[in-house]
């Protein structure tokens, strides 16, 4: 009797455990519009792409979700744009001539997704030529937050890195098929975006105190080309392969991202003095072409930065 008064209250506890899980997995409702604008993509101002974006900025906006979410996704494609765009979410298991599958100027798509699977993940469009529309600008991240945590420490900050090939003929997209004519890296959309080391006109850095735990989301958007990302006088504290949590590297110098992936990189850096380290891609092409990103450890660190809005900048 007493063993199944025991096996009665385990029950009831994990019933109530997983009504509680059920009760805290959300709906998060995400529409994007594709823009087809002209945007600079250097810090001085001086060079210009005939971009097709989401919601008129490179890279579109950050998704965030927790892993059982179901995100509510709306895609508008306005009257005024020339050519067909769709939406391909890494994160989502969907149907590629259903959900994925373009939609022409004038039209809207709508589906939703469960987000099972923890992780940081690119999102694109996947329009033909599909080559053509991400190398314009039509990519972004999505981060699925894990439930299980028990591996994943707090973050004391977060940024937010996407790398992509700039090639400045945009209609050529038999030379991007080839790999040829890139003329830069991409960080964020701009190249050399957080480097003031070797493009004077960049205004901005990472910035966190010595000591603090910093946790780079970083997608690969690159159409051809892997990312060697390593974090110049420092060692990564923790690599979570997809940005999953069950995959963890510990005291990595150097890790390949594939085409289309991304990973979840922790860096901590010595707390008894202040430190600058800059993130590159170690494909000396690509950094010395703008793939290049400073976090200088400071005391005086703005506290916005690597925070709320400021993950991404």
């Amino acid at each position: 009797m007493h063993v199944l008064r025991v096996s009665a209250a385990t029950a009831a506890a994990a019933a109530v455990l997983l009504a509680a899980q059920a009760t805290a997995a959300k709906t998060v409702e995400v529409t994007m519009t594709a823009k087809e604008v002209e945007l600079t993509v250097d810090n001085k101002g001086a060079t210009k792409m005939a971009a097709w974006t989401f919601d008129g900025a490179i890279p579109g906006k950050v998704v965030r979700v927790d892993e059982g979410d179901t995100v509510d996704f709306t895609l508008i494609n306005p009257p005024e744009n020339k050519n067909s765009h769709a939406m391909d979410f890494h994160a989502a298991q969907a149907d590629v001539l259903g959900e994925f599958a373009p939609i022409k100027p004038g039209e809207s798509k709508h589906f939703k997704f469960v987000a099972k699977v923890p992780g940081v993940f690119m999102y694109h469009c996947g329009a033909s030529p599909m080559v053509q529309h991400i190398a314009r600008g039509m990519y972004g991240v999505i981060i699925v937050d894990p439930k299980d945590k028990s591996n994943y420490p707090k973050a004391d900050r977060e940024y937010v890195l996407v790398q992509q090939q700039f090639f400045p003929d945009v209609e050529n997209y038999n030379a991007m098929l080839e790999n040829s004519g890139w003329k830069g890296s991409l960080i964020n959309g701009k190249i050399l975006h957080y480097d003031p080391v070797h493009d004077t006109n960049a205004s901005q850095v990472l910035e966190a105190k010595p000591g603090e735990r910093v946790r780079i989301f970083f997608v690969n958007a690159n159409i051809n080309n892997p990312v060697a990302l390593h974090p110049i006088a420092g060692i990564w504290d923790r690599v979570y392969i997809n940005g999953n949590p069950k995959n963890t590297l510990y005291g990595i110098q150097t890790f390949e991202i594939p085409v289309a992936g991304g990973s979840t990189f922790d860096l901590v850096s010595p707390a008894d003095r202040p430190t600058n380290n800059a993130i590159v891609d170690h494909a000396m092409g690509a950094a010395l072409r703008g793939a290049i990103t400073v976090i200088m450890f400071k005391p005086d660190a703005d506290p916005k930065k690597g925070h709320g809005e400021l993950v991404i900048q």
